[in-house]
């Protein structure tokens, strides 16, 4: 199968730099799929799951939203963060959903309110990628 780089970026520096086969990541729209030889695309990304194939195998991480950018055959990632299944502390991730939910119940204002949802949407994303590894 044809092959294109990836590079998988986050503040804190690059993530994941390689030739893949496929990429499958949360776009605000829904899933996009990227093969070998992709037009140029420019999608916002959600919070969500990221699915990369290498030599047949595929490997999950979650993507806490960002830009996928693809442009003469290459694809970047550009995340708020990023974190591989194998990466993943999944008591962290509990800890962090029991606070977003209680925070949710709170409801002290619209914005504290809303970033409580978004962090749970990934707490939510990051538990999801760790059981499905």
């Amino acid at each position: 199968m044809a092959e294109f780089r990836l590079q998988i970026v986050t503040p804190g520096g690059l993530e994941f730099d390689d030739n893949i086969e496929n990429l499958i990541v949360r776009a605000v729209n829904g899933d996009v799929g990227i093969l070998a030889r992709h037009a140029d695309y420019v999608v916002p990304l959600e919070i969500g799951t990221a699915r990369v194939k290498k030599d047949g195998k595929v490997r999950v991480g979650s993507c806490n939203g960002g830009t996928l950018c693809v442009t003469d055959g290459n694809a970047k990632i550009i995340a708020f963060s990023f974190e591989w299944a194998d990466e993943i502390d999944i008591n962290r991730a509990l800890d962090a959903k029991k606070r977003a939910e209680d925070a949710i119940k709170k409801k002290t204002s619209d914005y504290e309110l809303n970033l409580a949802k978004v962090k749970l949407k990934r707490a939510l994303s990051r538990i999801s990628v760790y059981e499905n590894r």
